[in-house]
């Protein structure tokens, strides 16, 4: 019964390997390597340092135009009822037994709100808008969670200095660099002061 198992193993193992060495060879002569303008217009992820941004503004003013045209469909006239997930309200409730995930509640960079909006919306046309409508856009949604004011022109400077409500509300990189007497925790809604 062993010489069985050996002489059936054996060859299995040896097609395996042969099998994957095949794959690594370049032989198959299909396709391409892809062009540095290929390469670029794939790395289009826009990082939480705004390394990536673009030129380009917008304001709120300017995002509710945007939004009523490309955006309203699916979240709603309000940004709070829609099909799609709601986008406005929830600050404050993460730490309930009904958190309510929203921009303004959850998400803790304006640059990843802006890069989400740039790379996937509107749904069937994803990255279609401009770079001009995704501040507005941005612009927008954070002024009607009360981040930013209405007027408040967002580039790829002043995005950066938006602080989201829920900023320190994740684990840190990492948590020994913020671990103090040694006890650390995540501590939620750090960014403004607690209320007594």
């Amino acid at each position: 019964m062993r010489f069985i198992r050996v002489s059936v193993l054996g060859p299995m193992m040896v097609l395996a390997a042969s099998g994957a060495a095949r794959a690594q060879s370049p032989t198959y002569k299909v396709g391409r390597p892809p062009t540095e303008a290929e390469l670029r217009a794939w790395d289009n992820v826009v990082g939480t340092d705004g390394k990536e941004l673009p030129p380009g503004s917008g304001t709120a003013k300017d995002g509710a135009k945007v939004y009523a045209a490309k955006c309203s469909f699916c979240h709603g006239a309000n940004a709070t009822e829609g099909p799609a997930p709601r986008l406005v309200g929830g600050v404050d409730s993460i730490n309930t037994p009904t958190p309510m995930l929203t921009l303004g509640s959850y998400w803790p960079y304006a640059t990843t709100v802006w890069d989400f909006i740039n790379r996937s919306m509107p749904q069937g046309a994803e990255g279609s808008l401009t770079p001009d409508q995704v501040y507005a856009v941005t612009a927008f949604l954070l002024y009607k969670n009360g981040i930013v004011k209405e007027t408040d022109v967002l580039d790829a400077k002043t995005l950066l200095k938006v602080q989201m409500p829920n900023r320190f509300g994740f684990y840190p990189a990492k948590p020994e660099a913020s671990a103090k007497n040694g006890n650390w925790k995540p501590n939620w809604n750090q960014a403004k002061p607690p209320s007594r």
